[in-house]
């Protein structure tokens, strides 16, 4: 019956219902209508009557008439609503403490095994799809599962207010429609920056999901199956997001210059060629020789050698050492 979410019951609706349309009636008038007992009668009177749904005179025999709807059934409808409001966000807390519990006992919870490249497309598109806040993303070269320029669902989630951060390795821009790719990434939103090498492909949503190579297909869509992995909040997980952290803290930002081309995010363009005095210095500190060693070979004070990496770093518009080294190999100082 459709009163029940304000807490009718059905019987008592269809006495209500003819209350409603007689208008008034006698105890003996309703039973014989509906064909109950007087027991039966009196009891879902006396129902109606406290639940402010009907009212009687004090004469004999007593006469019932119904309350207005709008007075006896929308408060009730509010409350119940009301309630069932409380009842979802209970039911909602319930289920993710279950899937909690589940997830520290059931490692199936934790890390599902995907197999194929048409199953990791699946993957990326519907994490992607749900995802409401932030997608972090390890984009190497040479795609396994989603050529670039295929990934519909990061335009319509930039669209909806979902950040992207995106670290591209060196070598993904030598793949074809890359470069155009990125640049129109960028331009609908993504923030994009760039590392000499990445360690493995990874996508993770909302800092809750992650998906992530478990044994590498071959590259440009081999029909070799890549084996995957999709990780839940775990260790495993804030391992993956604490590594991307790392990377994204040392890269190189990129950004689009005013010819509509993707470049550093200062605006810095190719460099001249560095001293015959940087370039040796240069690449002692790119082979991982340490400034008091550097200082010793060329004959220069530690505090020369600090001065002349800054300048470069500067130069470069690198923050860290380690993106001096990616920018001194795109501009060829090396």
């Amino acid at each position: 019956m459709a009163l029940e979410a304000a807490g009718v019951s059905p019987e008592e609706e269809s006495l209500y219902q003819m209350l409603v349309t007689s208008g008034r009636a006698t105890r003996e008038d309703i039973a014989e209508r509906a064909r109950l007992t007087d027991a039966e009668t009196e009891r879902i009177l006396g129902s109606l009557v406290s639940k402010g749904l009907a009212t009687h005179t004090d004469g004999t025999p007593r006469v019932f008439r119904p309350a207005p709807p709008e007075a006896a059934l929308l408060p009730r409808l509010k409350h119940s609503a009301d309630a069932l409001d409380l009842a979802r966000v209970e039911a909602a807390r319930l289920i993710e403490s279950y899937r909690e519990t589940m997830r520290r006992h059931d490692a199936g919870q934790l890390l599902e095994v995907i197999t194929g490249a048409e199953a990791l497309r699946q993957q990326l598109r519907q994490i992607q799809s749900s995802a409401r806040h932030e997608m972090l993303w390890f984009c190497k070269a040479q795609y396994v599962a989603m050529p670039s320029g295929t990934n519909a669902e990061e335009f319509e989630a930039l669209a909806r207010g979902v950040r992207y951060r995106v670290l591209y390795e060196k070598a993904f821009f030598d793949d074809e429609g890359a470069l155009e790719n990125v640049v129109a990434g960028v331009r609908a939103g993504e923030v994009a920056r760039a590392v000499p090498h990445l360690p493995l492909r990874l996508a993770v949503a909302d800092r809750s999901v992650a998906v992530f190579p478990l044994v590498a297909g071959g590259p440009h869509g081999s029909p070799e199956e890549p084996t995957t992995a999709l990780v839940r909040d775990s260790n495993l997980l804030a391992a993956l997001i604490a590594l991307f952290d790392c990377y994204w803290e040392d890269a190189v930002p990129l950004d689009i210059d005013g010819t509509g081309m993707l470049a550093e995010a200062d605006g810095a363009g190719p460099a001249d060629s560095l001293s015959a005095t940087d370039r040796k210095l240069l690449s002692l500190l790119v082979a991982g020789v340490a400034d008091k060693a550097i200082a010793s070979q060329m004959g220069l004070s530690r505090r020369t050698v600090q001065r002349r990496i800054q300048g470069m770093m500067e130069r470069a518009g690198a923050v860290t050492r380690m993106q001096l080294a990616w920018q001194a190999s795109r501009r060829g100082w090396l």
